[in-house]
């Protein structure tokens, strides 16, 4: 009897007409934050996060099929999606199909997220076993209701993504999903093929945004109606997307560079009156498209400004701490703004740089703290750089050559290798040595370079190995060579070169700048810089994905300057992880230096005060 009761129970489901209630108003009457999870715990309420409202109801609307959120972090997203997914567990199963980026992400999403939304929803927990029970349809990737189910998985596992049809599928974060899973290709593609079987299917996107022009929530957002979170001006009653760049404040820095924000406000761009956040936020704003003709998608866009979670001076005052330093300034744009954050256009001649060098009054110039150095392995030679560092990743070419001989002989590694454990002189007669050096293990001489290394693992001279592809760290992961058990350090080089070229464009004396030597003994001639600038980025259409990929600008170009600078970066990092705790650190051991180091002899018997820059760590 209880199985032909189960039967009906699961046929009635099936067929069931959907549910009047919307899922904002399943959350106000069902949804429990965890103190777990959650800074405020307790019953679920949409009007503290009023933009949720309209996203979250956007998923019961018969006539949209896709859903698409392009927002900042901490907004609520995450919360707004285990709405959704209580929703259809509650009160219109179906099967249904969460992708987080990894399956790592996946299962802590599930064992720290989706196991509490059902142990604290009451209405959950009765339909869904605990994972921990002894019920074998539950997993920590698997969770069973009557009338469907939640698989959850990552984008890089295929299996997870071309398996049984789903009704509901949630991609979470798409803009850090790889560009294919496994070799089956995009992720997204192949969870979307999993939903053609339904005709109500719904699919929700959301993500933070990557690069402009190769972000899939970008995609995802103008395929839509382009939706913007407006609110209502306390002056004129207009409704205005709030936004950074019409803020008004005071701002000022105390004596360790820390900004203080007072007085934000808004200025209206209708009626030009200013107010501050609280005047803006008192009444609920609305979503208003700038695409209102599209189809079955609808799209949104968010920014922190309208995060109960965020104060305006915290915005402001972090956009001050970023704004000149590239890297960071990509994250703020992503995360607070919410907005693909765009490459400016590259630069298009090496003349300026060119005109940019300058005489310095040894080899070693005031500022440098740190060297450090790279090496190109060419069939007929070995390239090298060496390359100073000063507070803020201001830079200065100190050394570019060709030290010529087939790698495969050990001549020209005896060549580097005396270049290497030079020493480099200020004015003042104080000497620096290269403190880290990252050696290319490409080409056909990949074991003379780790044999090269091995012996010289002590002095942090390292085996490199490039690995392209957005959202990879420079310094990617360390692992070792099989055969000599050498160091092999695997660079993300599409973040590296990004970097460097964002450097090279920096027009002020200062943090990030690049400092190049007029003396063209040093190997700073114009053929230098045009393989510094030898590559740029360009959109490419991967299965169905765009990208954003280096290419030459020309087939005829040498790129060897720039991979070079690229890894004596990478080298860098390498050494001071932390770049304001490490500069502070080697400028104080400079100074020490500079006020009496113990003499250190030099081969030819001459005294000479040198500072060995290692940072004295354990690799």
């Amino acid at each position: 009897m209880q199985q032909i009761q189960n039967f009906i129970e699961s046929v009635y489901l099936y067929w069931a007409p959907p549910p009047n209630l919307t899922v904002s108003e399943w959350a106000d009457r069902n949804r429990v934050l965890s103190s777990e999870t959650s800074a405020e715990p307790g019953q679920w309420q949409t009007d503290r996060v009023p933009y949720l409202r309209e996203i979250m109801d956007a998923v019961t609307q018969p006539e949209i099929e896709k859903v698409s959120v392009m927002s900042c972090s901490q907004c609520g997203k995450s919360e707004a999606l285990n709405n959704i997914i209580g929703y259809f567990i509650d009160q219109d199963p179906c099967p249904m199909l969460f992708i987080q980026p990894t399956d790592g992400l996946a299962e802590d999403y599930s064992k720290r997220r989706i196991s509490s939304l059902i142990r604290d929803t009451k209405v959950l927990a009765s339909k869904v076993s605990d994972s921990k029970s002894r019920d074998v349809n539950n997993t920590i990737l698997m969770k069973v209701y009557p009338g469907g189910f939640l698989a959850m998985g990552g984008a890089n596992s295929p299996a997870q993504l071309a398996s049984r049809p789903v009704r509901i599928l949630l991609c979470d974060e798409v803009d850090r999903y790889p560009d294919s899973a496994g070799t089956e290709g995009d992720p997204v593609k192949l969870g979307e093929k999993r939903t053609v079987t339904f005709w109500n299917r719904k699919k929700i996107f959301v993500s933070t945004p990557g690069t402009k022009g190769a972000s899939r929530i970008e995609f995802e957002y103008f395929s839509g109606t382009q939706e913007e979170w407006h609110l209502w001006c306390p002056h004129c009653g207009a409704d205005v997307f709030v936004n950074l760049y019409g803020m008004v404040y005071d701002a000022s820095q105390d004596a360790k560079g820390n900004w203080l924000v007072e007085n934000v406000e808004f200025r209206c761009p209708h009626c030009l009156e200013e107010d501050d956040q609280i005047a803006w936020m008192s009444h609920e704003g609305v979503w208003i498209a700038k695409n209102p003709d599209a189809k079955g998608t609808r799209s949104f866009r968010l920014n922190a400004f309208a995060s109960p979670w965020y104060s305006w001076e915290q915005i402001i005052a972090e956009y001050l701490k970023v704004k000149d330093d590239p890297e960071q300034y990509k994250v703020f744009v992503n995360t607070v703004l919410g907005e693909p954050y765009e490459v400016k256009g590259e630069i298009e001649s090496e003349e300026s740089l060119v005109k940019r060098r300058e005489q310095y009054p040894a080899d070693l110039p005031d500022g440098v703290l740190l060297l450090t150095a790279s090496i190109d392995t060419q069939d007929r030679w070995l390239e090298y750089e060496i390359v100073g560092w000063g507070k803020g990743e201001e830079s200065w070419g100190i050394q570019h050559g060709i030290v010529m001989g087939v790698p495969d002989k050990p001549e020209p590694w005896k060549a580097i290798e005396d270049i290497l454990k030079a020493t480099y002189n200020f004015a003042d007669g104080l000497g620096l040595t290269v403190a880290c050096a990252c050696i290319d293990s490409g080409g056909h001489y990949t074991s003379r370079v780790y044999e090269f290394c091995k012996r010289n693992e002590s002095r942090r001279w390292f085996a490199i190995k490039g690995q392209g592809g957005s959202g990879l760290p420079l310094v990617h992961r360390l692992t070792r060579t099989k055969k000599e058990n050498a160091a092999l350090i695997i660079l993300g080089v599409d973040e590296g070169k990004t970097a460097v070229i964002n450097a090279l464009k920096a027009e002020t004396i200062g943090p990030f700048y690049c400092h190049f030597p007029l003396d063209e003994n040093r190997g700073y001639d114009r053929a230098y810089f045009q393989g510094l600038i030898s590559e740029h980025q360009v959109p490419r259409k991967h299965k169905g994905t765009i990208t954003m990929d280096w290419e030459k600008v020309s087939t005829e170009a040498r790129n060897e300057p720039f991979d070079l600078r690229n890894y004596a970066r990478a080298a860098m990092k390498l050494v001071v992880p932390v770049a304001d705790k490490g500069f502070l650190a080697l400028e104080k051991r400079l100074f020490e230096a500079r006020n009496g180091i113990v003499a250190i002899e030099k081969p030819s018997g001459q005294k000479q005060r040198v500072m060995r820059s290692n940072l004295d760590r354990e690799f």
